[in-house]
């Protein structure tokens, strides 16, 4: 591929004796991955053959190298959310996160929801995780994924980063910025990029990244920790702006024992070789970069308000909620094993399950946590999302389809399938739950959503 001639002049000043490497790894294989979601399965083995795998990727326990060309986003496991498509290159950075118990994290430029995802599944969906996306379209992307990936402890929000520091000053105890950047690690991935670069945008993006950055701090607690990622080589966004926020703020940059195989960062600057880098010409991944960074402790964290109850403010309100809550009940009773503990919150018709007794009002919710379902004339239907939450065992009816089925085909297609279930159930591929169905007479209607289905 043709690449800028100012861009290999930078590369080769940057990287020096490897320059020739580098230019000749653009002639090779794109490198295509996949992650596993281990929220849904815990032991990947007996997937992975399905999945057309051909390696793992060494920086991410559950990343590994696929086949693109075997697989599709309507392949039944990824309906299901057991895997990501995620570049392996992309997957460093959620592994580099450190997790205290009970953690609140955000991941402040989020869509997709690969990093989103990534780190939920670490968390074990515990604690709370606030997955932002300031473009609506994005955010609205990056609910689906949240969705099919089965996460419970997570708050989507379309806001932009000083409207979110505003709303929680000290607060976090990591913070995940993978900022807008450049795209130079990306060029054989997006050609368009290629066309796109120039001097002048890379320093304009360092200048966003610093500013994205000076928000985020603001919304870190004393000790917590943000892990800033790129997929660019350009050292004015990387290491250049580690140090800004080294000199500015005394941060720490610390050690990543987890990115250990990667390459170091490159300059004298203390500690900056402790940040680190992927090259296509060493690692097999695209360009990316990642550094963590520590906050000090001495700072005082600001309190943030928990969600007030309205006693006597909202009666109707109330009341609206607790018979969402009453039909909820009865459903759930009915159809799982299990009992939902949280906070309920009714927006409109919909309930949601929140992870934590947050306020958030006032703030841009795309997704407030486990989506419940909707109240629909004095009775519950379940929304999507509670079909992904649990695995299968937990709900009580269920019709279990084979992964090569026709019935399973024809389900992803939006048609009926025959079955003897009565009422609400789940059908899963392998024992993997895909969607809800309701059974009468010997079929099941089909309640997969309309913009998931398949063509026929």
């Amino acid at each position: 591929m043709q690449l800028p001639k100012e861009f290999l002049d930078r590369m080769r000043e940057l990287i020096k004796d490897d320059f020739e490497s580098f230019v000749h790894s653009y002639d090779t294989e794109l490198n295509s991955g996949i992650r596993i979601n281990t929220l849904k399965c815990r032991d990947p083995k007996n997937i992975l053959e399905d999945l057309h795998v051909t390696g793992k990727v060494e920086w991410c326990h559950s990343g590994y190298y696929a086949d693109r060309s075997e697989l599709s986003g309507s392949h039944p496991y990824h309906a299901a959310g057991l895997f990501y498509f995620q570049e392996p290159s992309a997957m460093c950075a959620a592994e580099a996160m450190p997790l205290c118990d009970d953690p609140k994290i955000l991941d402040l430029c989020a869509a997709p929801g690969g990093k989103t995802t990534q780190i939920a599944a670490r968390m074990h969906n515990r604690g709370l995780l606030i997955s932002n996306e300031i473009i609506p379209k994005r955010a609205a992307i990056l609910s689906e994924n949240v969705e099919r990936m089965g996460l419970t402890n997570t708050i989507v929000t379309n806001e932009s980063p000083p409207a979110l520091s505003e709303r929680f000053p000290d607060f976090f105890d990591g913070i995940i910025v993978d900022a807008p950047c450049s795209g130079e690690g990306i060029f054989r991935k997006e050609p368009q990029a290629a066309e796109e670069w120039s001097i002048a945008h890379t320093l304009s993006c360092a200048v966003r990244q610093k500013n994205i950055l000076d928000d985020a701090y603001k919304m870190l607690k004393p000790g917590g920790h943000i892990v800033y990622s790129t997929c660019t080589f350009s050292y004015d966004e990387n290491e250049a702006v580690v140090m800004y926020m080294a000199e500015k703020y005394g941060m720490e940059i610390c050690d990543i024992p987890e990115l250990s195989m990667l390459s170091e960062g490159i300059g004298e600057y203390p500690g900056i070789q402790k940040c680190r880098r992927i090259f296509p010409h060493i690692q097999n991944g695209e360009g990316h970069f990642a550094a963590l960074l520590k906050k000090q402790e001495y700072t005082i964290p600001a309190s943030i308000p928990r969600r007030k109850s309205k006693k006597n403010t909202n009666k109707k309100s109330n009341s609206e909620l607790d018979s969402a809550i009453r039909l909820y009940r009865d459903f759930e009773g009915k159809h799982l094993n299990t009992e939902c503990a949280g906070e309920f919150v009714l927006f409109g018709s919909n309930l949601y399950l929140m992870p934590s007794a947050l306020d958030i009002s006032r703030l841009k919710i795309t997704r407030c946590g486990l989506h419940l379902g909707e109240i629909k004339k004095n009775r519950f239907e379940p929304a999507h999302a509670l079909s992904h939450a649990f695995p299968a065992n937990i709900y009580k009816i269920r019709a279990d389809l084979d992964l090569c089925s026709q019935e399973l085909r024809q389900y992803m297609t939006g048609s009926v399938i025959p079955g003897d279930a009565n009422g609400w159930c789940v059908i899963t591929a392998n024992g993997y739950p895909i969607g809800w169905g309701k059974g009468s007479g010997g079929i099941i209607k089909n309640h997969y959503p309309k913009n998931l289905r398949i063509l026929k």
